[in-house]
């Protein structure tokens, strides 16, 4: 902030956010993330719609459901009279028009079902979208759900520069549209083929090829080390594929293909990174944290008014 010539002490929205940013990419274990630092989807984690209202999206994990799941849906579209209910692009089910006040009790009946945040709102892991790959499909080559399950599984709750969507295709007809994403995999006869610095919103383009995995451990490692680099060296708000653009895709596939070591280090950084992000935001608002924010400010004044 010195360094910077802040002119007020607590900076301008975007300095601050990316400031916060990178104070929780590189301290993790040491740095508390600054509650007022973040925009309002990130602090009340949920989307604020143009009425003022917000939509909630649980986690699903590589799009996968369940009867219980779909069920503790519907009970919580019916009890708090939510009016739009939709399937979005990343395989997951989207519920519009919720009241700030409600937020709390939303989350906590979804919760009771097993459901954690999507947090679809986030500059972090959004989705890992899968096709039903060899387990179904007589045309796949792998088991494309069961590795986006695990890569979701493994990554959810991190930070990144940017929000960060993943996908794996159980063949090259890519079902679940790998090309396209941040981070993509592309499952062959002989493995997985990673890609990486796709984009399909205000830009588009196909993704570049980073390398090939023999094993899913393997395209497991590169995927997590892949996002880690990209993690500590973009700038707040770089998607991957401007970061990509920036740095060079062989310096990139240097670090994470070839040298084994540096590969590794990526890795365990996430992985140690991972003991302080992996917390359920909403789970921990349904015990009471920051409740003044989903408190309506008419009640906050008339309490203020009656201490």
């Amino acid at each position: 902030m010195q360094e910077l010539e802040w002119k007020t002490s607590c900076g301008c929205a975007k300095c601050r956010p990316a400031l916060n940013y990178y104070l929780v990419c590189d301290w993790p274990d040491e740095y508390a993330d600054d509650y007022q630092s973040r925009f309002i989807n990130e602090r009340v984690h949920a989307n604020i719609q143009k009425d003022g209202t917000y939509s909630v999206v649980p986690r699903m994990w590589g799009g996968t459901t369940s009867s219980k799941e779909l069920r503790a849906i519907a009970d919580v579209v019916d009890k708090f009279d939510i009016p739009a209910v939709k399937v979005t692009g990343g395989q997951r089910i989207d519920m519009l028009g919720i009241r700030k006040e409600d937020l709390p009790a939303v989350w906590a009946d979804l919760g009771k079902a097993g459901f954690v945040s999507g947090q679809a709102y986030a500059k972090g892991l959004r989705t890992v979208k899968t096709c039903v790959g060899n387990t179904w499909c007589r045309f796949g080559t792998q088991d494309s759900t069961g590795l986006g399950i695990r890569l979701e599984k493994f990554m959810w709750g991190s930070w990144t520069p940017a929000k960060l969507k993943l996908a794996v295709s159980g063949c090259p007809r890519n079902c679940a549209e790998a090309t396209c994403k941040d981070i993509g995999i592309v499952c062959v006869d002989s493995g997985y083929e990673i890609h990486f610095a796709g984009a399909a919103g205000l830009d588009i383009r196909g993704t570049e090829v980073l390398g090939h995995a023999a094993t899913e451990d393997e395209a497991l490692e590169i995927v997590v080390a892949l996002t880690q680099m990209y993690r500590e060296q973009a700038r707040y708000l770089e998607r991957i594929y401007k970061w990509a653009k920036r740095i060079g895709t062989p310096e990139i596939r240097r670090q994470i293909i070839e040298d084994l070591p540096r590969r590794k280090a990526y890795f365990d950084r996430f992985v140690a990174s991972q003991r302080f992000a992996q917390v359920d935001p909403w789970s921990e608002r349904v015990s009471g944290k920051d409740k003044h924010e989903f408190k309506p400010m008419a009640v906050v004044g008339y309490q203020e008014a009656a201490e």
